[in-house]
């Protein structure tokens, strides 16, 4: 008798059917699940409700004022038993009055702590679309030339960044192992910088590479926190000199912390090829090409190496048998994205993004970009302006990294946590967040939503003068 597993873990093969029922499904009632008229009579409701959120949306806090667990008390720990009079319209209610005042509000036009999942018309539109038409892939969009790349690279959407680091380190991997040995995974040597994501890390984890084989080269302030691409191409010398295997090099443009930018050109000493060398490029959509949560667009310079890794054949997954008659004929064949990643349901994801695009066009969304730009560097401006405070990092993009001067280096830190603290507490104020780089405690101010006008902008900074005042004005009188 084989013993029994210390774990037990089951799996639905079946799409969603959880289990075989002898209960006849009452096929009416699945019908108006559906009905056209009540969808049309919802999706109103939705729509206002979002509509009137993003209008009011300066009425709400940033930071809510509830304390965890309030919706306990707030909401009934069952569901009903019944199905209630227009229920859908009660739970929009419960929407509005309940849920909406608990959420921090990513979308203000005075959240300032980080860089929001940004949002359009097109976006939310575009997601209800790609919920409504759940197809596992997107053939052809017939998106503009930049878009596509000819030449034997290639494209996926997935969810986030996290995700293509953790394919594109598994197929760099695999692609390793099949030229070394199998055996010789634990010598494997990734790198990047200590300001890089710990997504970078954790999927290093995932793909089977030992936590002391996960170099992070140290950043310093007088090169804004970017790699050494000297100091990486010694690290890279020392490690094959001592029979260990360099693997990968994760740059990074705009790190999360200060937006850092990794010299990647430089990198052609120690990634012979530099720029051009570069096997897979992502970035989030979601962020800055108003295509809301969740898009990442991923590029890879070897999609074979994808498929060796991640790809599968198995029978039970349906083939388009035209698809594949016209790519063996050498015409243009259907790419099988379930091989390009983790997953093998896919969300519609390119249909909001190509309605993005469709609508805003480039130039829209560099207009878009800009402005945010616009409104961080006028930021810089009024900081620099007040000699009583210094920018700390190079304001690269739409992110100003500041703090109060103290000339006492010891309680520096101190009092700008306290700045900080000072600013969040103020009613109807501005959200920002900190950073702490290099033992040195700075405020960030990351414009970055959709609503965010000058004027947000402004009265921002007057609430930092404020707050800086006032903390100042009372060290004074201890002193």
């Amino acid at each position: 008798m084989a013993p029994a597993p210390s774990h037990c873990h089951a799996t639905n093969g079946n799409n969603g059917a959880i289990a075989a029922s002898d209960t006849p499904v009452k096929t009416q009632h699945c019908a108006r699940l559906l009905d056209a008229d009540e969808f049309r009579r919802q999706g109103r409701l939705v729509v206002d409700l979002i509509a009137d959120y993003y209008a009011g949306m300066g009425e709400y806090p940033v930071h809510p004022t509830v304390s965890p667990g309030f919706l306990r008390h707030r909401l009934p720990a069952e569901p009903p038993s019944r199905r209630e009079p227009d229920a859908f319209a009660a739970a929009m209610q419960d929407v509005r009055d309940v849920i909406l005042p608990g959420l921090t509000h990513w979308q203000s036009p005075r959240h300032f702590a980080h860089f929001p999942a940004s949002s359009s018309t097109a976006g939310a539109l575009g997601e209800a679309l790609a919920g409504r038409h759940q197809r596992r892939s997107l053939h052809a969009l017939h998106l503009p030339e930049r878009l596509l790349f000819a030449g034997g690279g290639g494209g996926s959407i997935l969810g986030t960044t996290c995700e293509a680091i953790l394919c594109a380190l598994v197929a760099a991997r695999d692609r390793k192992l099949a030229a070394i040995g199998e055996g010789r995974i634990g010598d494997l040597v990734v790198y990047c910088s200590d300001q890089t994501h710990f997504a970078f890390c954790k999927a290093a984890r995932i793909a089977g590479i030992r936590g002391r084989h996960s170099r992070e080269m140290p950043t310093y302030r007088d090169n804004a926190f970017g790699v050494f691409s000297g100091a990486l191409r010694a690290a890279m010398r020392r490690e094959a000199d001592a029979g260990l295997v360099p693997l990968f090099v994760c740059a990074t443009v705009g790190t999360t912390q200060t937006t850092a930018v990794d010299p990647v050109g430089e990198l052609r000493g120690a990634v012979a090829g530099g720029v051009e060398a570069v096997d897979s490029f992502s970035m989030n959509a979601h962020k800055w090409l108003l295509a809301n949560n969740d898009c990442c667009v991923m590029w890879v310079r070897t999609p074979s190496a994808l498929v060796a890794a991640l790809g599968t054949d198995q029978e039970y997954i349906l083939k388009d048998a035209a698809a594949e008659t016209a790519a063996a004929d050498g015409g243009e064949g259907v790419v099988d994205y379930k091989d390009w990643g983790i997953t093998l349901t896919r969300r519609f994801r390119a249909l909001k993004l190509w309605l993005v695009l469709r609508c805003y066009g480039v130039e829209g969304l560099r207009e878009h970009i800009r402005s945010h730009v616009g409104m961080a560097a006028a930021f810089e401006g009024m900081v620099r302006a007040d000699a009583r405070f210094e920018v700390v990092t190079p304001r690269r993009f739409a992110l100003v990294c500041f703090r109060l001067r103290s000339p006492n280096k010891k309680t520096a830190n101190e009092l700008n946590r306290r700045l900080l603290e000072e600013v969040n507490a103020a009613s109807s104020g501005p959200y920002m967040s900190s950073a702490n780089v290099g033992g040195v405690y700075m405020l960030r101010c990351a414009v970055g939503s959709t609503l965010t006008e000058e004027r947000h902008v402004r009265e921002a900074w007057k609430v930092v003068q404020d707050r800086a005042t006032s903390i100042l004005s009372k060290m004074e009188i201890i002193m």
